[in-house]
């Protein structure tokens, strides 16, 4: 019933609401008076996963075999619903740092918090400022610490399967690492943009084969590993090329 599933909606925004002012607040107050930002991010982890749980989400995740622990990685999206950042950042593998929307900023406590966790707010609509962000995430992938973007830069309307940003696939080829494609299915179902309304059920979170940036370079290079990567993370969500 769509007055049951608005209820849902509301109430997965309440429990990310009600996790962030219990539990963010001693978490920050103390990694900001023992200077030990490395506090905060299991509890990040924490909060993530509760969020999804409580949501009624259960995370299914296929290609786990792909991505080594050792290895430095860009993990690029599709991105259809607020579920898709908690997913990605709590179940891709590795501890990973995530570009995010500017308005996360706005948001209490979060906003504060993400430069605990390495989560990187990008203003998409001032070139210069969404440059020195990217250009500061490069320099943390070359230091080893590997980064989920959701490149079309936006939420996409469920079904629907936008063009992708350059920025990631700069930043990768610039650090000399690897793309890890993912395709986020069911989080359009489950609660998709502009629909107002959630439902319990599984988001399906698949892992495809790593791409390499090896000798990378030019526009033309970074747009033909950008439509690889497009082209791979379409065909398993059923768009052909």
């Amino acid at each position: 019933m769509p007055i049951l599933r608005r209820l849902h909606y509301w109430w997965s925004l309440f429990v990310a609401a009600a996790l962030l002012l219990i539990f963010a607040p001693p978490v920050l107050l103390v990694a900001w008076l023992t200077r030990n930002h490395e506090l905060v991010y299991p509890w990040a982890l924490f909060g993530a996963r509760n969020w999804l749980r409580l949501s009624g989400m259960k995370v299914r995740v296929t290609g786990s075999e792909y991505v080594d622990p050792n290895q430095t990685y860009v993990f690029i999206s599709n991105h259809r619903s607020y579920l898709d950042t908690a997913t990605l950042f709590a179940y891709a593998g590795p501890r990973l740092g995530v570009l995010a929307k500017k308005e996360l900023l706005k948001v209490p406590i979060l906003g504060y918090g993400m430069g605990y966790v390495n989560v990187m707010a990008i203003d998409r609509s001032n070139r210069e400022r969404a440059l020195q962000t990217t250009e500061a995430a490069t320099a943390r992938i070359r230091s080893g610490r590997s980064f989920g973007v959701f490149a079309e830069g936006t939420r996409a309307r469920p079904g629907d399967f936008l063009p992708f940003k350059k920025g990631a696939f700069y930043m990768a080829a610039q650090a000399g690492v690897p793309i890890v494609p993912i395709a986020m299915k069911n989080t359009d179902y489950l609660m998709g943009k502009g629909t107002g309304e959630a439902r319990s059920g599984t988001i399906e979170m698949v892992i495809l084969p790593p791409v390499s940036t090896a000798g990378v370079s030019s526009d033309d290079e970074v747009k033909q590993l950008l439509q690889r990567v497009h082209a791979m993370i379409g065909a398993e969500l059923g768009f052909s090329s």
